[in-house]
């Protein structure tokens, strides 16, 4: 009588769940590629007007119309059994069912995958100025247009125009095509085809280093390199330089800064605060306060004499003294229109000071007209 084995339940081998076969096999073989991946595979026929490609497992992809004459260049180098990458550009449209490949878009993926990476590591480039428009300059880097905008040039190539004429920008920007230039890759959107470079972050170590020997309070000598409406630049050393803003020129009001500087004036300056690779300078700071010195001399209710120096919307700017200056605010009067009659430009007044706060700069006036 022959013996019969039977396995008990525990030693029985567990058999996977179709679900779970699934899965595995899912896992073994990736994920199925879908249109805009770049995927890898080997040539395994070149026709005249197509190239197959076996995407194991996946099946076999095809180059052919306008994908194939747009890459004839690179596939006459081609053989059968060389492993190239494609960019997946249709899945179930080919009459054969093959999945249709591009070898230019995948060149472009691959060129703004390694742009996202000079990004990411701040690798320095020396690239060539292509050209200039009124924003900045045009660049190339792997035949991909760049653009680097004016903002971001070091201050060494930096258009100093002094009347702030775009035209005259445009043509100091025209005057660095053909140079090559240090840059860095800021922003790189393949959706939006936008390459931006830096020039003057490429410095941004060194300099960190170099203005982090500036203190608040240091006074160095510096020359004029640029004078803008908001302020000047001031050369403090080779490479880094500082903006005095028009409100730290002088205690008294400044309108316009081009009629005090011009660019090659060597001036002193007072460091007033370094922060984020920037540092700010003051000439103000370098003279006596002159609210410090008035700060016993008057007190609301005096009656004062001054000129009218400005108009804004809030009224008219009077000096009393260099330096000393308050407002006669545009309420007192029906209209600005009104102000501007009553208060013109260069007139001398009498005045009755409403407010005054010497530690905040602060004064107010009434305007109190004489009467014959």
């Amino acid at each position: 009588m022959k013996s019969v084995f039977r396995a008990s339940d525990e030693e029985a081998p567990e058999v996977a769940a179709p679900a779970t076969l699934m899965e595995t096999l899912a896992d073994t073989i990736g994920a199925t590629p879908q249109v805009d991946d770049v995927v890898e595979g080997t040539i395994t026929a070149i026709g005249r007007s197509a190239v197959y490609i076996d995407l194991v497992p996946f099946g076999t992809g095809i180059i052919y119309g306008r994908e194939f004459m747009n890459a004839r260049d690179v596939l006459r180098k081609a053989s059968v059994g060389d492993v190239i990458s494609a960019k997946v550009v249709a899945i179930g449209e080919h009459e054969d069912g093959y999945i249709e490949l591009s070898l230019k878009e995948a060149r472009q993926a691959l060129i703004w995958t390694e742009a996202e990476r000079l990004v990411k590591e701040g690798s320095v480039l020396s690239l060539e100025v292509k050209d200039a428009n009124k924003g900045g300059l045009i660049l190339e880097w792997q035949g991909i247009t760049g653009f680097l905008p004016a903002s971001q040039l070091s201050h060494e190539h930096y258009p100093r125009v002094q009347d702030g004429d775009k035209e005259k920008i445009f043509s100091e920007l025209k005057h660095l095509a053909g140079q090559f230039i240090s840059v860095v890759a800021i922003t790189a959107d393949a959706k939006e085809q936008k390459l931006i470079f830096s020039e003057k972050r490429t410095k941004k170590g060194d300099a960190a280093v170099r203005t982090g020997t500036y203190a608040v309070g240091d006074v160095h000598t510096g020359e004029v390199t640029g004078v803008v409406d908001f302020g000047i630049f001031v050369k403090l050393e080779e490479g880094i330089e500082g903006l005095v803003h028009i409100s730290e020129i002088d205690w008294g009001l400044v309108d316009d800064t081009r009629s005090r500087y011009k660019v090659g004036d060597v001036i002193r300056v007072k460091v007033i605060d370094v922060k984020n690779n920037k540092i700010s300078l003051s000439i103000k700071q370098l003279q006596q306060n002159p609210w410090t010195l008035v700060a016993a001399k008057y007190k609301k209710g005096d009656k004062v004499s001054g000129v009218v120096i400005k108009h804004n919307t809030h009224g008219a700017l009077v000096s009393i003294e260099e330096g000393i200056a308050g407002l006669v605010h545009v309420s007192e009067f029906a209209s600005e229109e009104a102000l501007r009659a009553a208060l013109p430009l260069g007139a001398s007044a009498q005045f009755e000071i409403t407010l005054f706060v010497p530690k905040e700069h602060r004064m107010t006036l009434a305007f109190t007209p004489t009467t014959k």
